[in-house]
């Protein structure tokens, strides 16, 4: 089962010695139509409120849906339910592990000691290396350079997923506790999937 969830930030257990753990928020949701029944899986398109922008084309599917205003964007995931209405919850109350996916911090264009963890050039005097990336060259073959070499360039907004374990699941609010960090800023959606 998969739910969007909202990345509250981390915190830490008080059980001594105390673990780290992130706070997701599982949004509110509706399942406005289920589409296909595969084996144990069901996929249904859901509605939830991400907090953008409106448009005709949104406007339009509130419509068809017969939605309030404030679920404003679309989503196909993996439902518990077998019919249209409030997306259902319950199985996060029974799971023990689940894989989350956000979309990482993005740090623009950055240099290879930022991006790739380069240990950079010697710092005494004399040099003048700095934090170049050094030779990236063969040196007679193939004669140019290898596809896939670290680079500077574009570091982070890129999606990611990673396993979880539920510390805690606080079913009146809708929180989850999970141990570790998870991808991407506070406040930033993302969404999580009940793992087997």
């Amino acid at each position: 089962m998969e739910y969007i969830v909202e990345k509250i930030g981390m915190s830490r257990t008080i059980s001594v010695p105390s673990k780290p753990v992130t706070l997701l928020r599982v949004l509110d949701a509706k399942v406005c139509e289920v589409n296909a029944k595969n084996g144990n899986v069901t996929t249904a398109v859901v509605a939830y409120n991400s907090g953008k922008k409106m448009n005709k084309a949104i406007e339009g599917q509130q419509k068809k849906f017969n939605l309030s205003a404030e679920f404003n964007r679309f989503a196909t995931l993996e439902v518990a339910n077998t019919e249209a209405g409030d997306l259902d919850i319950t199985p996060l109350a029974e799971a023990s592990v689940i894989r989350s996916t956000f979309t990482t911090k993005g740090r623009g264009f950055a240099g290879a000691m930022k991006r790739w963890n380069f240990g950079g050039g010697p710092a005494s005097h004399g040099h003048r290396m700095g934090r170049r990336t050094g030779s990236i060259g063969n040196a007679e073959w193939p004669g140019r350079v290898m596809k896939g070499k670290k680079m500077p360039g574009h570091y982070g907004n890129v999606q990611n997923s990673v396993k979880n374990e539920i510390v805690s699941y606080d079913a009146e609010n809708k929180i989850i506790a999970v141990l570790g960090s998870v991808s991407g800023a506070n406040g930033s959606l993302g969404r999580v999937k009940v793992a087997k």
